[in-house]
């Protein structure tokens, strides 16, 4: 059984890598319930999924299919060990820092019950460099590419709250075999895989049509 370590929002901050000068990536654990939401359109609605939380860049992040970002504290761990360095909850951005989830080997349109909010998986995070000017890394986009595993992002289907401590269950799992990591490995490294996301419903529209026109 997963579970949630840490539920994590971020507050707006100057970043010389933002295009808009500003970044919510910098999120820090939250205590107690926080609310989770489906946002609404990427560029008229609440931007994030968490109450709370800012999303500065519009065009890029955001909107109900990216309204919750979810990272396994076992990939921290990893990324930490080879890093040498501590790695604290929120550091990579994301909303939910999971434990005992296979959050890269999801499938996408898997729904998970958090607290009494339900997600829907949707599609891979895709790195920027905001996130690595976060990391202070050099040749990070292409070090975390190459890693192929970038957490998932979530819809809400359901409202509700979620806190640390709080159970992740999967309560449907959709008839195919497409991953969050498959998905990001075809839209990053492995364009040979692109013809395998054109059918999946559950992926936004967009991807499914990038995927259509790069096969085509």
């Amino acid at each position: 059984m997963g579970r949630i370590i840490s539920v994590n929002a971020g507050r707006a901050r100057p970043s010389d890598a933002a295009d808009l000068g500003v970044t919510g990536i910098d999120k820090r654990a939250v205590e107690g319930a926080v609310v989770l939401r489906a946002p609404g359109p990427r560029d008229t609605g609440l931007g994030s999924g968490v109450e709370g939380d800012d999303i500065c860049d519009r065009r890029h992040h955001g909107g109900d299919d990216q309204a919750v970002y979810a990272y396994a504290r076992e990939d921290l761990d990893g990324w930490a060990a080879e890093l040498g360095r501590e790695l604290r909850p929120g550091l990579f951005g994301e909303n939910l820092t999971t434990t005992g989830v296979d959050v890269n080997g999801a499938l996408i349109g898997e729904r998970w019950r958090v607290g009494t909010a339900l997600l829907e998986v949707s599609v891979p995070r895709i790195p920027c460099r905001t996130f690595a000017a976060a990391m202070e890394q050099q040749g990070w986009i292409k070090r975390f590419t190459q890693a192929a595993l970038p957490g998932a992002y979530l819809r809400v289907v359901e409202p509700g709250e979620v806190r640390a401590g709080d159970e992740v269950t999967v309560v449907h799992r959709p008839d195919h075999d497409v991953t969050i990591a498959l998905t990001f490995r075809a839209l990053t490294l492995e364009a040979e895989l692109l013809p395998r996301l054109v059918d999946i419903e559950q992926l936004p529209a967009s991807v499914r049509e990038k995927a259509a026109a790069r096969t085509g």
